[in-house]
């Protein structure tokens, strides 16, 4: 894990956002916002991000 508390909160809040919003948007943006927001609700659920990781950084406090 990786992510604190407050970190997946957001996280979890923008991505069910941005899936709900998916549905009202145009076909272009269909898919980019339902990729971005999967992404935000799998990294709150399992506390781990890929990205942070890879640069070394987590907002986990243990």
């Amino acid at each position: 894990m990786n992510l604190s508390l407050n970190d997946r909160l957001v996280r979890i809040v923008s991505g069910l956002g941005m899936v709900a919003f998916d549905y009202a948007a145009d076909v272009n943006w269909d898919v980019v916002l339902l990729v971005i927001g999967c992404w935000g609700v799998l990294t709150s659920a399992f506390g781990f991000c890929p990205f942070y990781k890879i640069v070394g950084h987590s907002t986990c406090p243990i």
